[in-house]
């Protein structure tokens, strides 16, 4: 509990999730181009950088850069990778320094031929694994923790191919997502608790695999399903085919997939993520009632959840901030002045509609709180009479280690401080969590195959 209320020590106002992969078997289709679409659609899964690796049938070609996907590829960078063939990834770094190096597909010559391997997810046995390899001979150029994954592949490699991935799995412990291509064939591979999102879908005579079904919405490809937890999908000539490998006794679907990181025109698990994010409001309606004349959300991560409240109280929604949508990515805030600013240049209140009312305010979650906290004082500045700051997620008190940028409990500001003091942190006039209950209650008969160790401490994977 060390620390006072002004001095909360670095870190994140929200969660932030570490990468995209894509996929597409597709011969005679212009797989770059699909490649590119789909990153585009999963770029709020990772804004470092974006590359992909495209194959003619003989060798792989590979191209990535930092930045957004539409800063890396140019139209004629996309003429020249022609292929049938390609895997695609969009970074946020949670393992590895942001570098140009680390940028993935990575792409090595292995005893098998060319491997290409686009990661999402994060190992938690990343140190002895590569202790392990090193004293073996194997050289890493990056500092990523999905080179590991590449260098046990080429262990392998007098193994089939599907087999060799069934038997680094073994190995590997924490949550990974995988897309892998070789000159000719495209797999698809996912942790035996399946923490980690990953889908099939398919597009004429093409198959993709995309963490997120909105990326074959966007290609008008059809969802075919989830890849099932520790389950090796295998794409080629001969169609799609299948492999179990490792499998743990329950899934543990990362929970936060739903509460943010997913975008909401997606499904998961086969629920729409708008719908869950509008029923954890609805829940929370059913917890907290506060006697008060508005709800707005914090947009856009409270949007659904405050449309969800708002019905469920009876009480009338409306936008009282506007986001401003060109603010850039990589806005610097060195100082509290300048992090004040940020927040002022994203969000302006409507000033006529806030003065003088009682105001609720919606967010999916709170992390570090300076976010909120200056939500929380322009809605004062404008007005508002009281303000009341309800979350639809439980208070996050334990820190992720399966590819959420979090890793210290002093990035936690529920971790470090009691509620009440939270709530004088931020200057509200309530502070209200949804329960745990009430977050499983919205999931039906699935509500035990979720990851919550970020609510409860209970880690699937041992760390």
């Amino acid at each position: 509990m060390a620390g006072e209320p002004g001095h909360i020590s670095g870190g994140l106002a929200k969660f932030r999730e570490e990468c995209g992969v894509f996929g597409i078997y597709g011969p005679g289709a212009e797989v770059a181009q699909l490649t590119y679409y789909g990153l585009f659609a999963l770029q709020h899964r990772g804004q470092e950088s974006a590359g992909m690796a495209v194959s003619c049938g003989s060798e792989i070609e590979v191209y990535k850069g930092l930045g957004l996907v539409a800063e890396v590829f140019r139209p004629d960078h996309l003429q020249t990778l022609k292929g049938e063939v390609a895997i695609g990834h969009v970074r946020y770094s949670t393992t590895g320094s942001t570098s140009l190096v680390n940028a993935q597909p990575l792409v090595a010559s292995t005893g098998q031929g060319m491997l290409a391997v686009a990661h999402n997810g994060n190992l938690v046995n990343t140190s002895s694994l590569r202790r392990k390899l090193s004293a073996e001979g194997s050289v890493f150029q990056t500092t990523t923790d999905s080179e590991i994954i590449l260098n046990l592949l080429a262990r392998y490699r007098h193994h089939p191919l599907p087999e060799a991935i069934r038997q680094c799995m073994a190995e590997l412990k924490g949550a990974y997502s995988l897309v892998i291509m070789t000159e000719k064939r495209l797999f698809g591979v996912r942790d035996p608790h399946g923490i980690r999102p990953l889908c099939l879908g398919r597009l004429g005579t093409s198959v993709v695999l995309a963490s997120e079904s909105c990326a074959l919405d966007v290609l008008g490809a059809e969802l075919i399903r989830e890849v099932e937890p520790g389950e090796i999908i295998i794409i080629d000539e001969h169609g799609i085919s299948s492999l179990q490998g490792p499998r743990a006794d329950r899934p543990a679907h990362c929970i936060f997939e739903f509460i943010y990181f997913a975008r909401p025109d997606s499904t998961l698990e086969g629920m729409n993520v708008y719908a869950v994010r509008r029923e954890l409001g609805r829940r929370l309606a059913a917890e907290c009632r506060v006697d008060a004349d508005l709800v707005i959300p914090v947009p856009d991560s409270g949007v659904a959840a405050a449309g969800g409240y708002a019905e469920g109280s009876g009480l009338p929604l409306v936008e009282g901030l506007i986001k401003n949508r060109y603010v850039g990515r990589t806005f610097i805030q060195p100082t509290q002045e300048s992090r004040e600013l940020g927040v002022r240049l994203k969000l302006n209140p409507i000033r006529s509609l806030l003065r003088g009312k009682r105001i609720i305010i919606i967010d999916d979650s709170l992390v570090r709180g300076t976010t909120s906290r200056h939500i929380i004082q322009m809605l004062r500045e404008a007005g508002a009479k009281e303000v009341h700051l309800l979350i639809a997620s439980p208070p996050v008190l334990h820190p992720c280690y399966y590819g959420i940028d979090t890793s210290a409990y002093g990035e936690l500001i529920a971790a470090r401080w009691p509620v009440e003091r939270v709530r004088r942190y931020v200057g509200c006039d309530t502070l209200y969590y949804l329960s745990l209950e009430g977050l499983l209650s919205a999931f039906g008969p699935q509500r035990d195959d979720y990851c919550t160790a970020c609510f409860t401490g209970c880690y699937p994977v041992p760390l």
